[in-house]
């Protein structure tokens, strides 16, 4: 383990220091014979989660639905599901099994949704397990549903349930645009400070963010952008699959307030950066400028299609977040990386680290970051939660999905290319 990390780290040092060509030339041998064994770690990486990410933590049940667990937690998250899941949708094709699998995981995100829209987890029982009111939990299951069906063009999935489950998450998110003055949602940890008054801007407010703690300001700007993208998603579903003009209407009404807000509230000016935006805002003019590893997060923009990674004011927000002026990016010898303030301070979370190879136009980048995403593995060949970049040993989570799901999409897409 000590040797393969100190491969690693001698590629990660290559790739970013600037020798000349005689040096380069000498070690060229010895880089190559690396790079194989970095490779074949990462393959390993591949194999084991792809594998775990499906077989540990889907199961179908007898109600013919598919209960998700986020990994070392017996507790579905509606994001968490949605995103574990998406990965596999295209080998559906070949395999009719994993095509049930992943209509009973619809189903059963409707269902959760119909219960209580405003839960973020629940039970394999449907019990809510937590109630934390996160709107990218709600936007999750349309984009997977949208996804599957984009690929697989099975409207099967279309069923009475989940259409009245769409018709909910609208109903929501137009009753948190106006907060203050619609909405019954209230948690007793947001108080004090996490209670701040907002200002109407046409975004969606929300109480928690992607990370599951407590929103700051209350307009998460990343997540707002994902509800654009998934209300025009939406949109289509309801004109082309349920025939309904009038929700979808409702759905690309809502995503033009939506995206009007953010460009209008959700930016800033930043000395060495230009505009940028921020990552929360509470329309009042009080912004957060940070990025967190989870996604929807400013670093991932481009991965779920508000912005191409060439959009210049992408590529400056890009800059700043994968900087030292965002409080939740670290530098250590290992590896470097976003993280978040629901791990300990200085922990890089390999999921971030996979959206920056996702999102990155520079394939010297993403060799770096693959280098690193090596470094962070102590053997199991899983990626953890979060992970000291000074000593990988150190890491949150035992068994944590998410990462290892997207990981085998990065890994796909690689070798696609």
């Amino acid at each position: 383990m000590l040797k393969l990390r100190s491969l690693a780290l001698v590629l990660t040092v290559a790739l970013v220091c600037d020798v000349s060509p005689s040096v380069r030339a000498a070690e060229a041998g010895a880089v190559s014979a690396e790079t194989t064994a970095l490779t074949s770690k990462l393959d390993k990486l591949y194999v084991t989660a792809y594998a775990e990410a499906i077989h540990r933590h889907a199961k179908l049940e007898r109600d013919g639905t598919t209960y998700v667990t986020s990994g070392d937690i017996n507790a579905e998250w509606l994001r968490d599901a949605a995103a574990i899941m998406e990965p596999y949708v295209g080998l559906t094709a070949s395999d009719p099994h994993l095509r049930q699998v992943l209509r009973g995981a619809i189903t059963r995100m409707a269902r959760y949704i119909l219960i209580d829209p405003y839960a973020n987890a629940f039970s394999a029982n449907y019990q809510v397990a937590e109630r934390k009111f996160e709107v990218d939990s709600l936007l999750y299951p349309i984009w997977f549903a949208d996804r599957y069906w984009r690929e697989t063009g099975d409207r099967s999935i279309f069923t009475p349930e989940l259409q009245r489950a769409f018709r909910r998450v609208l109903t929501v998110m137009r009753d948190e645009q106006r907060h203050a003055d619609r909405s019954s949602y209230r948690h007793p940890s947001l108080t004090g400070p996490f209670a701040p008054a907002v200002g109407y801007t046409g975004m969606v407010w929300t109480g928690f963010r992607p990370s599951d703690d407590r929103a700051r300001y209350h307009y998460n700007i990343p997540v707002n952008m994902f509800a654009v993208v998934v209300m025009r998603a939406l949109s289509h579903i309801e004109q082309d699959v349920y025939r309904d003009p009038g929700a979808a209407a409702n759905a690309w009404g809502l995503g033009v307030q939506i995206e009007r807000g953010v460009e209008q509230y959700g930016t800033v000016h930043l000395a060495g950066f230009g505009k940028i935006y921020a990552y929360e805002v509470d329309g009042r003019g009080h912004s957060i400028l940070m990025d967190d590893a989870n996604v929807p997060s400013l670093l991932s923009i481009p991965y779920f299609g508000y912005l191409s990674n060439d959009d210049s004011l992408y590529r400056a927000t890009r800059k700043f977040v994968l900087s030292p002026h965002n409080p939740y990016y670290y530098v250590g010898r290992y590896a470097s990386g976003i993280g978040s303030p629901h791990t300990p301070k200085g922990y890089v979370w390999p999921l971030s680290l996979i959206v920056q190879a996702l999102t990155a136009r520079d394939e010297g980048e993403v060799d770096l970051v693959m280098a690193y995403i090596v470094n962070s593995d102590v053997g199991d060949h899983r990626l953890h939660e979060s992970f000291n970049p000074n000593w990988p040993a150190s890491f949150t989570r035992d068994d944590f999905a998410w990462p290892n799901a997207l990981y085998a999409k990065l890994m796909q897409q690689r070798r696609l290319r």
